[in-house]
This record gives C-alpha cells, sequence and structure tokens, in this order.
C-alpha cells in the first residue's frame, strides 16, 4: 500500500477525530484540525466554504486536468456504547457512519501526494460539512465550490459494514436512492367513540391510506424498478371515548431515478385525494426530496474501479454492484460535475459489521491505509496522462 508508512498517523488522527466527533455545520474542530494539517503538508487551503467546509488544492507539473474527492466530516446525534479507548468524549454525539475514517483518508492521500511529484494536475480535497442531514453539499456548491475550484470529475468513497476489508464495489448509473420525507394531514370531523355515524374518524382514513401507499412500489411501479414508501408515524387528536377529527401521517419514500421518485409523488397524491373523497374529508401532502439519487458517470465509474483494480486486484472488485437505497448528498456534486460514489468494505466481524449508525459501530483501521492508497491511485492514474510535452 502506498501510505503503509502512514499507517500510525492515521490511526491516530482517526481515533482523534472519532474522540471528539461534531454534528452538522458544528465541525469547528474537525475542519481547523483538517485544514491546519492541509497546511502543514504545503497545500493551499480555503476554510469556511459552505460554513464549516475546508477545501485543500494541490497543483503539480503543466497538466490541464483536475478532479475532486470528497470526504465528509459530521457525526450523529448517537450515544456511543463502545467501550474503546478513543471513545466520544461527548454526551449523545458519535462517528457512527464512519466520516471520521473518511475525513483520516483523504488527509493521509492529501499528505502522500503532496510530497509526491508523480502526478501532472490538479486535486482538490473537498472536506464536506453536514451529510448526515443532505445540507453540506448544497451549501459548498450554492458557496462557489465548483465555480471557485473547477473539476472534471468529482469522487467520494463510503465504507460498507459486512463487506470484506480490501473489496470495492460501484457501478455505473444509480448507485443511491433519493429520499424524500412525506406528511399528509387528514381533516376529518371527530365526535363521540359510541357513535361514529355522527362524525368521519381521521384514524379510519389515516389507515386506509396507510394500507393504500403500499399498492404504489406492489401495483403502480414496474416491477424492475426499486421503490420504498414507508410511513413511520401516525398522530392522531383523539382521545379515551373521543373520535379523532385529526390525523398526520409522516413518512420516507426511496428511489432509485427522479422519474421513478416523481412517480412515487404522483401516485400518493392521487390515493390521499381519491380516499379523502371517498369519507368527505379533506387531506393534504407535502413531499420533499431531501437527498436526490446518486447517478454515477461510466467514465468516471471506470476510472474508480480501474484505480481499485490496481491496488487490490480485479478480484476484489465490484464494477456492477447492486444499488442501494440508502442516500447520499454527494448526489448534489454529482449532479453538477461527472462523478463517482465508491464502496469500500469495512469488515465482517463485530463492530466492523454493525450497520451504520448503530450505537456499536466502528470504522475500521485496518481500512485507513487501504483507502488513502486508493485515492493516491486513482490520482496518480487519472493524471498522469493530462501532462503537456
Amino acid at each position: 500500500m502506498k501510505t503503509k508508512s502512514l499507517e500510525k498517523t492515521l490511526v491516530e488522527w482517526r481515533h482523534d477525530f472519532h474522540q471528539h466527533p461534531e454534528l452538522g455545520f458544528n465541525e469547528h474542530r474537525t475542519a481547523e484540525k483538517v485544514a491546519t494539517l492541509l497546511e502543514s503538508f504545503g497545500i493551499e487551503v480555503h476554510r469556511g466554504v459552505g460554513q464549516t467546509g475546508v477545501v485543500g488544492v494541490l497543483q503539480k507539473g503543466n497538466g490541464l486536468k483536475s478532479i475532486g474527492i470528497r470526504a465528509d466530516m459530521d457525526a450523529l446525534p448517537i450515544n456511543e456504547i463502545n467501550s474503546v479507548a478513543y471513545k466520544s468524549v461527548h454526551e449523545n454525539v458519535m462517528h457512527a457512519c464512519g466520516h471520521d475514517g473518511h475525513t483520516t483518508m483523504l488527509l493521509g492521500a492529501a499528505k502522500y501526494l503532496a510530497e509526491s511529484a508523480d502526478f501532472s494536475g490538479r486535486v482538490v480535497f473537498i472536506f464536506q460539512p453536514n451529510e448526515e442531514h443532505g445540507l453540506g453539499s448544497p451549501a459548498m456548491i450554492e458557496d462557489g465550490l465548483f465555480d471557485r475550484f473547477s473539476v472534471d470529475s468529482v469522487y467520494a468513497m463510503h465504507n460498507l459494514p459486512g463487506m470484506k476489508v480490501g473489496t470495492f464495489e460501484t457501478r455505473a448509473g444509480p448507485m443511491t436512492a433519493s429520499e424524500s420525507l412525506f406528511e399528509i394531514q387528514i381533516n376529518a370531523r371527530g365526535g363521540h367513540a359510541a357513535l361514529p355515524h355522527m362524525g368521519v374518524d381521521a384514524i379510519m382514513v389515516g389507515a386506509e391510506i396507510v394500507n393504500a401507499l403500499q399498492t404504489i412500489v406492489s401495483r403502480k411501479l414496474n416491477p424492475g424498478l426499486n421503490g420504498v414508501v414507508s410511513v413511520t408515524e401516525f398522530i392522531s387528536d383523539g382521545k379515551r371515548n373521543v373520535l379523532p377529527g385529526h390525523a398526520m401521517l409522516k413518512g420516507d419514500a426511496r428511489a432509485l431515478t427522479p422519474e421513478i421518485n416523481s412517480l412515487i409523488e404522483k401516485r400518493m397524491r392521487q390515493i390521499v385525494e381519491g380516499v379523502c373523497l371517498a369519507h368527505d374529508v379533506t387531506g393534504s401532502v407535502s413531499y420533499d426530496t431531501i437527498f436526490p439519487a446518486v447517478i454515477n458517470s461510466a467514465a468516471a465509474s471506470k476510472v474508480a474501479m480501474n484505480a481499485a483494480a490496481s491496488l487490490v486486484g480485479v478480484e476484489n472488485t465490484n464494477g456492477d454492484c447492486e444499488p442501494k437505497l440508502f442516500s447520499e448528498d454527494f448526489a448534489h456534486m454529482a449532479t453538477a460535475r461527472p462523478g463517482c460514489y465508491v464502496l469500500m468494505g469495512n469488515g465482517t466481524d463485530g463492530s466492523y459489521a454493525r450497520p451504520l449508525h448503530s450505537a456499536d459501530y466502528n470504522f475500521n483501521d485496518d481500512g485507513l491505509t487501504i483507502g488513502s492508497s486508493y485515492w493516491v491511485t486513482l490520482v496518480e492514474q487519472e493524471l498522469a496522462e493530462s501532462a503537456i510535452g
């Protein structure tokens, strides 16, 4: 591995980030440490991009090509139950998604590349805040990320528990799903529980809607296309012996293309309108797409898999994996520029195989040199041909 000599340093950085997690747009300590380290490598640093984002720029040789690499920095509002020595010092805040590892791997690559002249072109290191709420990537873009630091393509990587360390996968086209939050309001006519015929029970209307929403995926989408519609909250103003006059349903919808997402919203509105009309009540739907789907560029995906195959062997790569129904705000960057989102194995045992966002999840330190070496390999391969003369 190219960054093997940095292994001890990478572990120290990662444990420090893990011990001091920060929530979205509050990554002040994390961002300052990132910026200070980048400056110590001799890299041009820009602070406060998209609030707490940090951008490092490294130009070498006479190459005109430029690539961006993104790592996310934020943690989650979860109380860590791991017993490691570097356990989070902040109650109800922990790195339960591995962003501490992502940040460390990109820092390791930056240090190695700054000390190596084995490429010609420009690398833009993007350290992004607030990925978990889907706000950090749009904030950086709105703050002129790609206008101020132009790139020809952009890449990001995420660890995946349950996947063997030293393996990589991605795919061209839809890679991760969009996430849309919906809220359905039902305005009925409450009354006495013993006299239901004199009112309209909002719970009964809501229950019909909950059942009908499940037909969107099972009966209204092409079976070959993925989608998920989940009602996660059912709230009413009913009391003991009082039929509710109002109910609210909240939930989450996932889709792998904008077209399917639009179809889910359209069918949801039709169902709510139809059920409410049948019961002579009124209803409304709000549908807010927080995360678009990540659509990987075919060309960028090929670059990403070539780098992985060079590093770990083609037998440890999968360039046509199944799309994932979790969401990722890298989607905004991959829409603005040709991009690729890559998954790297975090391990198959213990806390390394626990689901992301679990209180006992932990990033696998064995992946630090692998992931940082991967970024180095990708840069050296992609920018090797951009030299002039």
